[in-house]
């Protein structure tokens, strides 16, 4: 499956858990579902992926984790947050960055109209 495929499926998997789940429920419960729904599209989705934080050649483990990897390609990283900051984006891009993975999509579920919660990212 091409990369753009992947996320074309991502997203609609994200509008579909969000119209049936709405706004207001914490991160966990919108990854649970999320998974679910990827999971039952035949993607191979990882929960929680460890990211070493790599300094001067070393890789360190401070506890980082990818909330969602597809098909080894795509960081998902959810929110529930009011909005974006850019603390949100430079977390992505670092975790896209250690993890070696050109695509992300940032994803927050606390909004009333998903399209307006998502952002796509290439490295």
């Amino acid at each position: 499956m091409e990369i753009n495929q992947i996320t074309e499926t991502i997203i609609g998997c994200a509008i579909e858990v969000h119209k049936y789940l709405g706004p207001g429920l914490l991160e966990s419960a919108y990854e649970e579902c999320l998974v679910f729904e990827l999971r039952d599209k035949g993607l191979k989705t990882e929960r929680q992926v460890a990211v070493p934080v790599v300094y001067r050649d070393i890789k360190l483990d401070c506890g980082y984790r990818i909330d969602i990897l597809v098909e080894d390609a795509v960081v998902i990283e959810l929110k529930t947050v009011d909005g974006f900051n850019p603390v949100h984006e430079a977390q992505i891009l670092t975790y896209m960055k250690f993890a070696s993975k050109k695509t992300g999509l940032l994803i927050n579920f606390n909004v009333t109209i998903l399209k307006n919660g998502i952002k796509r990212y290439r490295y």
